[in-house]
């Protein structure tokens, strides 16, 4: 038997595609569709946004910012924001398909209209998930309730990055966007300038407006909120990893999280990071505290008896969902058991500030692209 061989620039086709029913139609625009697609085989709905401009007009250019948004969104992997999961481009037709993560539920206004008691959790999700496009440079640029949705367990998802922008230098700050928009403008506008302090200002003022039109009057944040809402840049607060800092710092001491809590807390988190060696770039937090507690009680009762975890996966796996490199032993059933104390005896906002502060522990785990990996153990 002889194998050709592959070189390092030749390119590997991959034949079979994946088939889709088609549901309905999402929407329709000038630049194309967007559908629901079911896949039988793994019994999971998908958004696909098809890009086919039916204007002649600019055409190039708009494909340009397609394939701009198919890239910012690629990167993305965070629990408040739409996932990409594959695209594919036809650059001599200017012509494409993204493939999406279905988010069921509704816009955010639509969603505090009849759940107005949420507005506290829901402004901190949106907060999480716009520090992490901050910490990753990406730029929204379209920050409107239609674009911020809550699917059906009550989570945030930041979508629709058409004209989203990564930051790479301070020119990518100009105001290179002008959109009908829903609300006064900043000052800094008038400079022609577009950064995160602008971002923070239209999170502001889309909160502010839901509260005001629904007499909410159960929000915890008026202070930071004003600040937000600031028209003066100079006077807003810079960024969404600022507010996110001064809302754990205040909420820590407001609340009272003891020592022993804190040192349960640390003591889980460190064998959490410790073990996972890389996540996947698809990979994702789990974001529902109830079901995250009965999975790790669920797996302590079948350790419960030993001095270390059989295999960490089985802790892993209770707070990330995908693919990860991980160290298998040494991980202490204590802590485990700690951790589950301090989850029993937390109330529903200390366990949200919990898994918050576990969360950007995560943050810093080195990524990777499973693709890539995979490539290095095919037989050629």
């Amino acid at each position: 038997m002889v194998e050709a061989s592959i070189g390092q620039d030749e390119i590997i086709k991959f034949i079979r595609q994946r088939d889709y029913e088609f549901v309905r139609e999402l929407g329709q625009g000038a630049c194309g569709r967007t559908v629901l697609l079911y896949d039988q085989q793994i019994d999971q709905h998908f958004v696909c946004k098809k890009f086919t401009p039916y204007s002649e007009q600019n055409r190039k250019e708009l494909f340009s910012n397609f394939v701009r948004e198919t890239k910012i969104l690629h990167q993305i992997y965070h629990q408040n924001v739409v996932r990409v999961f594959n695209y594919h481009l036809y650059p001599d037709q200017y012509a494409g398909f993204i493939i999406m993560e279905f988010v069921e539920g509704s816009d955010i206004d639509k969603y505090l209209t009849k759940s107005p008691e949420l507005i506290n959790e829901l402004f901190l999700q949106t907060i999480s998930g716009f520090r992490y496009l901050e910490i990753n440079n990406i730029l929204h640029r379209d920050i409107r309730p239609p674009n911020l949705m809550v699917n059906v367990d009550g989570n945030v998802k930041i979508i629709d990055f058409g004209f989203g922008k990564q930051v790479r230098e301070t020119l990518d700050f100009d105001k290179s966007v002008s959109l009908n928009w829903w609300c006064e403008l900043p000052n800094e506008f008038s400079d022609c300038v577009y950064d995160f302090k602008t971002e923070v200002y239209f999170v502001g003022k889309l909160f502010e407006r839901i509260i005001h039109d629904n007499e909410i009057d159960q929000f915890k944040y008026k202070a930071m909120l004003g600040n937000m809402c600031e028209r003066d840049p100079g006077a807003r607060i810079q960024g969404f990893v600022d507010i996110e800092k001064e809302i754990q710092s205040d909420r820590f001491y407001v609340i009272g999280f003891s020592e022993e809590e804190r040192t349960r807390y640390r003591n889980f988190a460190d064998c959490i990071v410790e073990h996972i060696i890389k996540l996947a770039n698809s990979a994702k937090y789990q974001d529902n505290m109830e079901k995250i507690q009965i999975r790790l009680e669920n797996a302590y009762r079948s350790f419960m008896l030993e001095e270390y975890v059989p295999n960490s996966a089985l802790i892993i796996r209770c707070i990330i969902d995908g693919s990860y490199y991980y160290k298998k032993n040494d991980f202490p059933v204590d802590a485990v058991e700690e951790f589950l104390h301090l989850l029993k005896s937390s109330s529903l906002e200390k366990k949200r500030i919990i898994f918050s502060n576990l969360h950007t522990r995560l943050d810093s785990i080195t990524r990777y692209d499973p693709e890539k990996a995979d490539m290095e153990d095919l037989p050629f």
